[in-house]
This record gives structure tokens, sequence and C-alpha cells, in this order.
């Protein structure tokens, strides 16, 4: 698979990197499956979270073995030092590793949270305190909604995050307040050498039959030559990464698209319109209620 500087840590990431949300449910045969498929399709990026579920924990007999073989990343959704190091504890003794690569704060973005994880005491300082004492290698932020773009330049502002994540697709780059801070949040990232990691790159739009959700809380595209579409849309941009979706049934379609020789060309703009026609693509994000997702 084709792999990228993440950023300045140093480490050359798949450009599709594993998103462990998928885990969150799973029987542990169903887990150790999936990662056996992971390792051999050749993502050495794992993007877990505490939140997520049971994922930690079933990453764990994994990575006994395999810890070497990937860049591992974690996320609290704690603001306060204290709250953030238990939880930065506890994922680490969940997965059952003395450290892990990446330590995200999990979708930074209420006015109040912010604060509450800058401020003196607060998850940034103790994340940078972790990372001194060898805990975390690197510390980055992530993110949901059409205000979390402007959101992460405001977060570089104030610290040295080594990672951003953020929610971008053909539907998105069409929403065009929420298009120009995603330029202007890539142009501040490649000035300071910020890894970008993008989710939602195969979210088809919000389900409108909640009986059929499954997996995932969006909707995902489930149409082949449509996922890798959909894929290829992200990997065109040379220093963007895309984040697997929750539903690992998708994972071998984004894999093969990540894996054409064409991975990297963009699609043509009618095809991805078309796309959205067919299938009825619509953006997750609005600035209502999933803003807090």
């Amino acid at each position: 698979m084709l792999t990228h500087p993440f950023g300045r840590t140093g480490h050359r990431s798949s450009r599709v990197i594993f998103g462990a949300a998928a885990l969150g449910s799973a029987r542990q045969e169903v887990a150790d499956r999936i990662l056996t498929e992971v390792l051999a399709a050749g993502m050495n990026h794992i993007d877990t979270a505490a939140g997520y579920g049971d994922s930690e924990l079933r990453l764990a007999p994994w990575l006994r073995t395999n810890r070497s073989n990937v860049f591992l990343a974690t996320k609290t959704g704690q603001r306060t030092g204290d709250g953030a190091r238990r939880e930065l504890e506890a994922s680490l003794d969940r997965m059952g590793v003395s450290s892990v690569d990446l330590i995200q704060l999990h979708n930074l973005v209420e006015p109040d949270e912010w604060d509450t994880a800058f401020a003196p005491g607060g998850a940034v300082e103790a994340l940078a305190k972790a990372q001194e004492e060898g805990l975390v290698s690197a510390i980055g932020v992530t993110g949901h909604g059409l205000r979390i773009a402007h959101s992460h330049i405001r977060s570089l502002e104030r610290f040295a995050f080594a990672s951003v994540l953020f929610p971008w697709n053909y539907a998105l780059a069409g929403v065009d307040g929420y298009a120009r801070d995603v330029r202007a949040l890539m142009d501040v990232c490649r000035q300071r050498g910020v890894a970008m990691q993008t989710i939602k790159s195969i979210a088809r739009r919000r389900w409108t039959d909640e009986a059929a959700r499954r997996f995932s809380w969006y909707e995902p595209l489930t149409d082949e030559a449509a996922i890798g579409r959909a894929v290829r849309f992200v990997l065109a941009t040379p220093d963007l990464f895309a984040n697997s979706s929750s539903d690992a049934r998708r994972l071998a379609a984004m894999v093969a698209a990540a894996n054409r020789t064409d991975a990297t060309v963009a699609p043509q703009d009618h095809e991805l319109a078309a796309d959205a026609s067919v299938f009825g693509v619509l953006p997750l994000f609005d600035g209502g209620d999933l803003e807090r997702i």
C-alpha cells in the first residue's frame, strides 16, 4: 500500500489508516481476523479511542505480537488534566502496551471544552507531560462537524499538535464555508509539518431507515466502484490520509482502491457528481445536532 510521511512524526503511514472503531462491538475472533487482514493489506497505522467500545481490548491480544509493526494511535475525550491522564493510563492498560505513538484530543470543538483543555492543569498540559515521560510520542487533535477545521486552526495556534483529523469527502467539499476552512487548515498544516487525517470518505448520508443501522452511525457507500472513487478523491491530495470506516465490511473495497495503480489520480468531477446523484450522497453535517458527535 502507498505510504506517506505522517507529518513530522518520522513515521511513514499507510495512506489508508485502519479505523479501529470497527472493533468496538466485535467478538475477539472477528477482531483477530480483521487485524490479520489489516496487516496483510499493508496498513501500518491503527487509530482507536478510549470511547470506541471494546476496541482497545480487542487490539490487546494482537498487539502482543504485532506492536512493532504498527503506528498506534488512541484518543481521549477528557478535557481536564487528571481526567486525560487517567484515560490515557487506562488505554495503555487495556491495550497491554507501555506507550502509544499518538494520543489525540477527541472532538475538541466546543468552546467551553476547548478552554478547559488548554487551561493550566488541562488535558493539553497533562498530555505534554505524558509525552515527556515517554508514554506517548506525539499529540494530535480530532473532530467532526462543520466547525472543526476552523477550530483546528485555532488549536494549532496554541499548541504544536503533530496531527489533525477532520471529515472530508466530495459532498463536504461542496459546502463552501467548510471547504474554505479545510483549505486554510491544509495550508497551516503543510507549513508546520502537521499530519492530516480524514474521516467519512465513503459516507453516503445519514441513515434514513434506523432499523437498517449497523456498525456505523452514518450510512456508508456499498457500491465498490463508488467507494473506490470516494477513496481516490481523498488520496489524490498527496498528504491526506483516509481513515477507514467503522463498518469493517467496507474495508476491502477501501484497500483495493488504495492499491490501484491510479490510486492517487482524482476521479473526474462528473463521475463523483454521478455517484452523488445515483446513490443519494449528502453531506453528513449541516451545523445542527450532529455537530457534537
